[in-house]
């Protein structure tokens, strides 16, 4: 995984902001991390209740909550590969009518979405976050 290979680098680089408002790579990796698992949740939820809300993820308070610039990188790879194989499994195991099931996603504003909307929204999420870190770890 992408995600890994490139929490391997230079510790210092990876905490580094370039720019005061934008995440270091760390923290779009432990970003990436806790989407991953939210939305599984959200899948797991979805699959046992009719329309549930998802619950927001508290995106930008999570970086200071959870220290995410303090992390080690390693285990923040580590991590990154257990939840994509978390929510992958939990997708896979989606049957056919499963995938139109649906919940209220909240952002940007609340409105009703199938599982398989929520899943290609997180892989956009994944990649877009991808390009932010190789943005700033290239350069």
């Amino acid at each position: 995984m992408e995600y890994a290979d490139l929490l391997g680098g230079d510790p210092g680089k990876l905490r580094q902001h370039r720019e005061p408002e934008v995440w270091s790579p760390l923290e779009y990796a432990c970003h990436v991390r806790d989407v991953l698992l939210a939305q599984r949740e959200r899948v797991l939820t979805a699959r046992r209740i009719d329309n549930p809300p998802a619950t927001l993820m508290g995106r930008d308070e999570r970086v200071e909550h959870d220290g995410y610039a303090e992390q080690n990188p390693a285990d923040v790879a580590r991590q990154i590969r257990d939840a994509a194989l978390l929510f992958a499994n939990v997708l896979e195991r989606l049957g056919e009518a499963d995938w139109e099931r649906t919940l209220i996603f909240a952002y940007p504003e609340p409105q009703e979405r199938s599982l398989r909307w929520l899943a290609l929204h997180t892989l956009h999420e994944l990649r877009h976050h991808l390009l932010d870190m190789h943005r700033q770890l290239d350069g």
